[in-house]
């Protein structure tokens, strides 16, 4: 399970990309959300606040589920909360660049990233090219036999 500290994922992604137009919240979790697909992976992401008004946009994101805190407590705390109340927190990564957070990860024995280092890694697998390849077959041909069955097929006998 992958917890994200959402809007510090957010701020390091606007703070390193000057080129990048600045993504949105349902844009990240949607990029997240295909990163997870590829790793065969669940994930969370945690966000401060309470969110835009119309969250009908965030329904329809597999293996993310996203939350919005409120305003009476943060995401780190929260996720912080999480942390401690896993049976199994050696089985959690958790992303953030928050000591706060990081810290609880490490006292739990989860494992903890730093927002840059999850784009990054992100960014990598997403932007592989999949190649699949060719049958021979494609290449090289019909045989003389095959061509003669398909023209008898469509009645194109010679």
């Amino acid at each position: 399970m992958i917890i994200i500290d959402g809007y510090n994922l957010l701020w390091s992604i606007q703070s390193r990309s000057e080129d990048l137009e600045s993504i949105s919240d349902v844009q990240l979790c949607c990029i997240v959300s295909r990163y997870l697909k590829l790793t065969n992976e669940k994930g969370q992401i945690i966000f401060d606040g309470i969110g835009p008004p119309d969250k009908s946009r965030f329904y329809n994101i597999r293996n993310l589920e996203v939350f919005f805190v409120g305003f009476n407590t943060d995401a780190d705390t929260v996720i912080e909360t999480r942390i401690m109340a896993s049976t199994a927190p050696k089985g959690l990564t958790i992303v953030s660049s928050d000591r706060r957070i990081q810290k609880a990860a490490w006292a739990r024995k989860a494992t903890s990233i730093k927002s840059e280092t999850f784009w990054d890694n992100l960014q990598k697998l997403l932007s592989r090219k999949k190649t699949a390849s060719e049958p021979a077959a494609k290449r090289i041909g019909l045989n003389e036999s095959e061509t003669e069955q398909w023209l008898k097929f469509f009645g194109l006998e010679q």
